[in-house]
């Protein structure tokens, strides 16, 4: 695939073009954050940005989500609801692009998700690179800063302009549409290696071990006095879920209109940190304290996604630390506080 350069100039303007033509979301600033959120103008797109609230996956997986209408009378009947359009989502960053790379392969797998995939195909995604990494951010250590190949275009800030990566047939043609480009000179890729390689020395934070190495660290960890010392902080609000890029859990439930006549069955995010999630209809709870939670959320991303997909479900965004009401340590502590007692304490 080619790569081009583009005037900063040229290419706003050009995102202007895209927004009368298609939906696009990109990131605007909300000060003091930023988030992603429907571009009506140009003037509101924000590509220097450090951070979102809220990652671009709610356009690929919405906190609702319809799933099947039904009639109840006079007869039964039920219809599949998919819902989607053709859709942009322009600035996400490398780690955020990992994180739908695990989203794919959880709902187009063995399992295809026709939801997910339907909007999924319709989605074209215009990343940048993230130059300055956001304070809590480790996603350095976890391999996540530089972005996998599942992109339709990808932008890297060369000053005056930026130089972009065409990652497939539909980039292609979103840049022969849209954009007014001319290839790339060897001494701009040599650029952009070196700001990303900039970049990447700017995280302060990072793991003592490499991240495939956290699910032997784990194994070692079941009993370790850290889930309880982090458990007895926790509310179990599942804000840390709630900002994750790489949640997928979910409730189904059916809403029904007042004369019983008709109803609508969708999925609603749901949080393995709530009370109620390991509640089954005899009233049992399989993991009835904070503690078992919070420690079953780390084993989840550093551990079990990375058994079940491939790929490890912690990308190193740092949304989660931000979010917590009692400052729960970042997941970059809690790694390394186990690499250091790997051997004290006993595996489940």
């Amino acid at each position: 695939m080619p790569i081009v350069t583009t005037l900063k100039a040229d290419f706003y303007s050009s995102v202007q073009n895209m927004i009368h033509e298609n939906e696009v979301y990109g990131v605007k600033r909300k000060t003091p954050s930023f988030a992603f959120d429907k571009l009506c103008a140009t003037q509101e797109l924000c590509l220097d940005y450090d951070i979102t609230v809220l990652p671009p996956n709610q356009y690929l997986l919405p906190p609702t989500d319809p799933l099947i209408t039904f009639n109840l009378s006079p007869e039964v009947s039920i219809r599949s609801k998919v819902e989607s359009r053709a859709t942009i989502i322009l600035g996400i960053h490398a780690y955020d692009l990992h994180a739908i790379k695990l989203l794919d392969a959880v709902f187009t797998g063995n399992l295809v998700d026709v939801n997910y995939q339907a909007r999924r195909s319709a989605t074209a995604i215009i990343g940048v690179d993230c130059l300055n990494p956001w304070l809590y951010s480790f996603a350095a250590s976890m391999g996540t800063a530089l972005p996998p190949s599942i992109f339709d275009l990808w932008l890297t800030d060369l000053g005056g302009e930026y130089l972009i990566e065409v990652g497939s047939s539909r980039g292609q043609d979103l840049s022969k549409r849209y954009l007014k480009t001319k290839s790339a000179r060897k001494v701009q890729i040599r650029q952009r290696d070196k700001f990303r390689q900039d970049s990447l020395n700017r995280y302060q934070l990072s793991l003592d071990r490499s991240a495939q190495e956290i699910p032997e660290i784990l194994d070692k960890a079941w009993k370790n006095p850290l889930w309880e010392e982090l458990g007895e902080k926790c509310f179990s609000c599942g804000s840390c879920t709630m900002v994750c890029p790489t949640c997928v859990c979910f409730d189904v439930r059916d809403k029904i209109t007042l004369n019983l006549k008709r109803g609508e069955r969708y999925r609603l995010g749901d949080s393995c940190m709530f009370d109620a999630f390991d509640k089954v209809a005899s009233g049992e709870n399989f993991r009835p304290t904070g503690t078992d939670r919070l420690r079953h959320r780390l084993y989840r991303k550093g551990k079990y996604m990375l058994e079940r997909w491939g790929e490890l479900g912690c990308v190193g965004c740092g949304r989660c630390v931000h979010a917590c009401l009692v400052d729960i340590a970042s997941p970059v502590y809690a790694y390394n506080r186990l690499v250091k007692e790997a051997t004290q304490w006993p595996s489940a």
